[in-house]
């Protein structure tokens, strides 16, 4: 019998969850591996743990959020290459990659994940910060080590200016590096000598609210929370233009040394250059319930790219990788595919160190607890991952290294 080739794009949350089940099941048969083989291919030979980015940022361990992907497949029936696919044939089963190698396959799990979307205002991409990679986190870290260092030279004036730090999105991405901003840079201000009095934060959301998506008990403990710890938090203010060192918001011009940008993410771009998919408003793949394209049956959307009710969640991307995996090995035995049963994630936003909601269904909980919750669960996907060992390892790897600068690397 020939062999199948599965290929799996992306090396994200639902790339790792389809590749290890697959692996999982076909390891049960006893002659499943000879017949199938599993191809993941990734543009980077690490997998990011984004849920915890914003720890990178203030000065954690990277060890805690990047991962190799050789220790997640060790002594797994799968290979790993490091490629950037560009073009994808789903009417003759292949792929290119930037390297100009091709990719046959019999199955296809597309789980190519989100980039940056910039809603077009002019300046944002050129001028502020990403927030979407640890490439992007770090060279944060690294500018704001660099203005307290420049502001050992400034007059006041220009300090408030360097010290005047903008989050753009009031989502549970800026909420968190928010509320971790407030803490590290107090710390920061008392390493350096600078007053903390000259240090702004300010959590700027377009919409009425921040945490829009949440019902209103949330949103009202988050902004507490948030003004407590000192972030200014501005709603119903959209950006309309950033340029060197200033941002336009509402029509009003304001300097700032920092802007960080975190209120928008688009599906993959190359979903969009790939012919005979059809795409939803937001650029999702339109996928059947089984998570199937439409007129194929060997070709998965999964992840932030599909388009269900809760893409977007790491919680969902795993679902939908562990879905895909098992109707693949019941189209190997002419079965129908399984209807996926989309559930509803739970939430957990961290607000600062040791403070979280954590949001169970109907259940809130906030501060010490809730962190305890946030950081059991991200125990629990290490070591769904990971051995036992390596996942401790990686779980206490959370250690403060902030070192950018001489003065904080000084014992």
């Amino acid at each position: 019998m020939d062999q199948k080739k599965i290929l799996i794009v992306g090396g994200g949350f639902g790339g790792i969850a389809a590749a290890l089940e697959l692996e999982t099941r076909l390891r049960s048969q006893s002659s499943g591996e000879a017949k199938v083989k599993i191809v993941l291919v990734s543009d980077k030979p690490h997998f990011e743990y984004h849920p915890a980015l914003y720890r990178l940022v203030t000065g954690n361990s990277p060890l805690e959020i990047c991962i190799p992907l050789r220790k997640i497949f060790a002594n797994k029936n799968i290979e790993v290459l490091c490629d950037k696919i560009n073009e994808v044939n789903i009417q003759e089963n292949y792929a290119v990659g930037q390297s100009e190698s091709n990719y046959k396959f019999d199955y296809l799990i597309l789980a190519l994940g989100s980039e940056t979307n910039y809603f077009n205002v002019p300046g944002l991409d050129k001028f502020s910060f990403g927030f979407k990679s640890i490439s992007e986190a770090i060279r944060l870290k690294n500018h704001i080590h660099q203005l307290f260092k420049t502001c050992q030279k400034a007059d006041t004036e220009e300090r408030v200016c360097l010290l005047k730090f903008v989050v753009v999105g009031g989502g549970p991405s800026g909420v968190e590096l928010s509320g971790e901003l407030a803490k590290y840079l107090e710390k920061l201000s008392k390493k350096h000598r600078v007053n903390r009095s000259l240090i702004s934060i300010n959590l700027i959301e377009a919409s009425e609210n921040i945490l829009p998506m949440f019902q209103k008990e949330v949103r009202e403990k988050a902004e507490a929370r948030l003004k407590n710890i000192g972030v200014k938090i501005l709603k119903s203010s959209p950006v309309s233009k950033e340029r060197l060192e200033e941002i336009e918001i509402n029509g009003i011009r304001t300097k700032t040394g920092t802007v960080i940008w975190t209120a928008g993410m688009k599906p993959n771009s190359l979903y969009q250059k790939i012919h005979g998919l059809n795409l939803d408003k937001k650029g999702r793949v339109i996928v059947n319930e089984n998570l199937l394209t439409s007129n194929t049956n060997n070709i998965f959307v999964i992840g932030d790219g599909a388009s269900t009710t809760y893409s977007g969640m790491a919680q969902t991307a795993i679902s939908h990788g562990k879905t895909a995996a098992l109707n693949i090995m019941r189209l190997f035995k002419n079965r129908a595919p399984i209807t996926h049963k989309e559930e509803k994630p739970y939430y957990s936003i961290p607000i600062g160190p040791r403070w979280a909601l954590t949001i169970l269904g109907n259940v809130i909980l906030s501060g010490y607890l809730g962190w305890i919750v946030r950081r059991l669960a991200d125990f629990r996907y290490f070591y769904s991952i990971l051995p036992l060992g390596k996942a401790l390892s990686v779980f206490r790897n959370n250690r403060n290294l902030c070192e950018t600068c001489q003065i904080c690397g000084d014992k």
